[in-house]
C-alpha cells in the first residue's frame, strides 16, 4: 500500500457545464508532485449518479464531452502515480429520480421538506445492484485501475417494497426487527460477495474497499469482505481527534493493510476554498504513520478540472515528511501491554448514528486517558488473544456474556489482570459479578454525582473528595478485596425542593461504601469513569484510572516525561530488527461551534523515554534525521533523551536477535 494518497471527490451537479474544460495533464502532474502524492483515488461515478467517462452502463455528465478518467490515470500513470477508481455505490441521485422504488426506506416516515437539497440513499435489495454491478465491471474492463473504492455502504436497516416483500415471502413478519436484521446483514454480505466476483473476474486480486465511514470494531466479519481497509476519520469533519487512535488501534492487530484518512479541509467534505493548517496535516499524517498506518487525504475536484496549486503546496508540507519517514513505517507491528476491550466490539454501544457515534463516550474516554498516560495499548475485540497482554481494561458497560466469560477466565489464570469500571465485570443476565474483584455488587448507587476520596494522594491533586458525575454502582467488599478508596454520598441530590448552590450537593462526609477495590485478579473502580473523562475531561478521573494502571502495571513497556497532548507507540520493524518509538505533540483547540483545529506546533524540550525489552541495543537515532542518541542499557532497560519534539519525532533502536 502506497503511503501518500490523495481521496480526489468530484460530485458535480449536472446544473454545471464545461466539466473538466480546464484539465490539463501537465498541471494535472505538476500538482501531483507538488504535493508528493504517490497515489489518487479518481472517480468514475458520483453522488449525482453521473459517469465522468464514455459509458454503456451509465449516462456520462451532460455538461462533459471527453473522457475525463481516461485523460486522469494515463497522466498519473505516467508518472509512477497509482489510481484506484471510485463509484458512488449507495447514493445515485439521477437514478434515485427515476427509481424511488429502490429508496432506502425508514420504517417510520418523517418529516423532511421534499425540496431540501440532498441525497436519497439505495437498497443493494433491489435491481440497483444489478445496475451497479454492471458500472463497476464496465470500469474494471475498460481502464487500467488500481483498485476499487465503493463509498456510502454498509448493512443498512431498510423496509424498502423488495426488503418488505422477501421477508413475508420468506415466511417472516417485517413488522419484527429480528426478522429484518438478518435480511439487512445478508443483503450487504451479497453485495460484497458480487461485487468481489465482478471485480476479480476480470482482475484477480485488484483491491476493493467498502467504505462506510467507520470500521466496526467487533466485526471482523465485515472488514475481511474489503482487501484492505481505509480509516475515514477527518478530525475536523465531525470525527474529532479520539477516533482515529481508537480506530487504528483496533484495525492494526487484524493484520490488514490500512491507511488513515483525514481531509485538506478547514471542515468536511464537499467544502470548496476551505484550508486547514499546513501544522494540523503535518500531525495528522504523522499520527497515521505512528499507528502503522498509511496516509490519505481528501480534496475535491473543481468542476471545470484544474487542480488547485494551495491545497498540493498545503498536501506537500505533510507528505514531503511522509516521504521521508516510510522506510521506518513498512511492515510494522504495535507493542502493547494493556488490551482495551472497546464497548462497541463487546456490543453495548451501536454506532449507527453519524459520526458523532463512531467513537461512543466510553471508549473515547479510555483512549484518552491511555494516550495522555503514555501506556501502549490495542484496542480487541471478542475474538482477540488477550493472552498477548498484562492487563485488559472492561470499560463501563462491558457486562460478560457465554462469549467472554471463558476467554476471561483464561486470561485470569495465567496471570493476566483487569481493570473494570462501573456495570463492567457483571454477568450479562443479573446484577453479579462473573469473576472475582473483590467486591459484591449492591445496584445502582442513588447519588450523582457523589464523590470519590483515594486512599492515596493522587500525583497532581493530593488527597480530597474529588467529584465524579458518572453514574456509579454500590457495592460492598469482601474478604478478597482491598479497599483502595471510598465513595464518599452528598448530602441529598439535586431536587427541586431539595438544591445548594449553582450545580449539586457537597459531600457530606458519609461513608458510601467503597469506590476503589483491588484484587488478586485487578482493581475495580465504582462509576463509569471513562464515560465521565470524555464528557468531563475531569483530572481526578483520569489520574484514578492511571493509578490503578501503574500498579497494575510496576513495570510497564514504555516510561515518559512527555505532557499530557502528547502521545507515543512503539512499532517494531521484526523482520528488520529493529524498534520505531513514534512521539507526537500538539494540542487542538475548539474554534466556531466546536471544530477542533491545529495550528501552532509548539516544540518539546529533552523528552525522557524508558523503554523495557528483551533484545540488546546495539544503536539508537533520530529518524529521518539519522542523528545517533547517547542511550543506556541495564537489563531490560534502554533510556535515552529525545532533545527536541516538534510536532512527530521517530527514534529508532536496532537490536539484535536473541539467541
Amino acid at each position: 500500500m502506497r503511503f501518500r494518497q490523495v481521496h480526489l471527490d468530484f460530485h458535480t451537479s449536472e446544473a454545471i457545464g464545461h466539466i473538466g474544460s480546464r484539465f490539463e495533464k501537465k498541471q494535472f502532474q505538476e500538482m501531483l508532485r507538488l504535493g508528493h502524492v504517490d497515489s489518487i483515488t479518481v472517480f468514475s461515478k458520483c453522488h449525482h449518479g453521473w459517469a465522468y467517462h464514455p459509458s454503456q452502463a451509465n449516462q456520462m455528465h451532460p455538461g462533459l464531452s471527453f473522457d475525463l478518467l481516461g485523460a486522469i490515470i494515463e497522466a498519473a500513470h505516467e508518472i509512477d502515480v497509482k489510481t484506484p477508481v471510485y463509484l458512488s455505490a449507495g447514493l445515485d441521485e439521477q437514478l434515485a429520480v427515476r427509481h424511488p422504488e429502490w429508496w432506502i426506506r425508514p420504517r417510520y416516515g418523517g418529516h423532511e421538506d421534499l425540496f431540501r437539497p440532498g441525497y436519497h440513499q439505495l437498497c443493494m435489495n433491489t435491481p440497483y445492484l444489478d445496475t451497479l454491478l454492471a458500472q463497476i465491471d464496465e470500469v474494471v474492463q475498460n481502464y487500467d485501475a488500481d483498485g476499487i473504492f465503493l463509498d456510502i455502504v454498509g448493512v443498512r436497516e431498510c423496509y424498502c417494497a423488495s426488503c418488505v416483500a422477501t421477508v413475508r415471502g420468506e415466511g417472516g413478519d417485517p413488522r419484527d426487527i429480528g426478522v429484518m436484521r438478518p435480511l439487512w446483514e445478508r443483503t450487504y454480505a451479497n453485495y460484497t460477495r458480487r461485487v468481489k466476483e465482478t471485480v476479480h473476474a476480470r482482475r484477480p486480486g485488484m483491491p476493493i474497499f467498502h467504505n462506510g465511514g467507520h470500521i466496526r470494531r467487533g466485526r471482523r466479519d465485515l472488514a475481511q469482505m474489503n482487501t484492505h481497509l481505509e480509516l475515514e476519520s477527518l478530525p475536523t469533519g465531525g470525527w474529532g481527534y479520539d477516533h482515529f487512535p481508537l480506530s487504528a488501534r483496533y484495525v492494526q492487530p487484524l493484520g490488514m493493510p490500512f491507511l488513515g484518512m483525514t481531509g485538506k479541509f478547514h471542515t468536511s467534505w464537499g467544502e470548496f476554498g476551505g484550508y486547514k493548517h499546513p501544522n494540523a496535516l503535518r500531525y495528522e499524517t504523522a499520527l497515521s504513520l505512528a499507528h502503522g498506518a498509511a496516509c490519505s487525504i481528501g480534496d475535491q475536484l473543481h468542476p471545470l478540472g484544474a487542480m488547485d496549486e494551495a491545497t498540493y503546496a498545503l498536501i506537500g508540507k505533510a507528505y514531503q515528511e511522509v516521504e521521508a519517514k516510510e522506510q521506518w513505517c513498512l511492515h510494522t507491528v504495535n507493542v502493547a501491554d494493556v488490551a482495551l476491550l472497546s464497548v462497541e466490539a463487546a456490543g453495548a454501544h451501536t454506532a449507527e448514528g453519524g459520526q458523532d457515534t463512531f467513537t461512543g463516550q466510553s471508549d473515547a474516554g479510555a483512549v484518552r486517558m491511555l494516550l495522555e498516560g503514555n501506556i501502549l495499548f490495542d484496542v480487541v475485540d471478542l475474538e482477540s488473544d488477550f493472552n498477548a497482554y498484562r492487563v485488559l481494561i472492561l470499560p463501563d458497560h462491558v457486562r460478560i456474556g457465554a462469549a467472554l466469560q471463558p476467554k476471561l477466565d483464561a486470561f485470569l489464570a495465567q496471570g493476566g489482570r483487569v481493570l473494570a469500571t462501573g456495570e463492567s465485570g457483571l454477568r450479562a443476565a443479573e446484577d453479579a459479578f462473573a469473576v472475582d474483584l473483590g467486591v459484591r455488587d449492591a445496584g445502582i448507587n442513588p447519588y450523582q454525582p457523589d464523590y470519590f476520596r483515594p486512599l492515596q494522594p493522587l500525583p497532581s491533586l493530593g488527597e480530597a473528595a474529588f467529584v465524579f458525575y458518572g453514574l456509579g454502582r454500590k457495592i460492598e467488599l469482601t474478604e478478597n478485596g482491598t479497599e483502595l478508596g471510598r465513595r464518599k454520598n452528598p448530602y441529598f441530590n439535586r431536587d427541586a425542593f431539595t438544591f445548594c448552590s449553582h450545580q449539586h450537593t457537597p459531600s457530606s462526609g458519609e461513608y458510601g461504601g467503597p469506590g476503589m477495590v483491588e484484587s488478586r485478579n485487578g482493581i475495580y473502580i465504582a462509576w463509569n469513569l471513562f464515560e465521565d473523562y470524555a464528557v468531563k475531561g475531569s483530572l481526578a478521573a483520569k489520574e484514578t484510572a492511571l493509578s490503578a494502571l501503574n500498579r497494575l502495571l510496576p513495570q510497564s513497556t514504555l516510561r515518559s516525561s512527555l505532557p499530557a497532548q502528547g502521545s507515543v507507540t512503539l512499532q517494531k520493524q521484526a523482520g528488520l530488527s529493529r524498534y520505531v518509538q513514534h512521539t507526537l505533540y500538539a494540542a487542538p483547540v475548539k474554534r466556531g461551534d466546536g471544530i477542533e483545529i491545529i495550528e501552532d506546533l509548539l516544540p518539546v524540550y529533552d523528552v525522557s523515554i524508558e523503554l523495557r525489552i528483551p533484545e540488546k541495543v546495539h544503536a539508537v537515532y533520530l529518524a529521518p534525521q539519522m542523528t545517533p542518541l547517547d542511550f543506556e542499557q541495564q537489563g531490560a532497560r534502554v533510556a535515552y533523551t529525545i532533545p527536541k519534539l516538534e510536532c512527530h519525532q521517530m527514534v529508532v533502536l536496532d537490536y539484535e536477535e536473541i539467541i
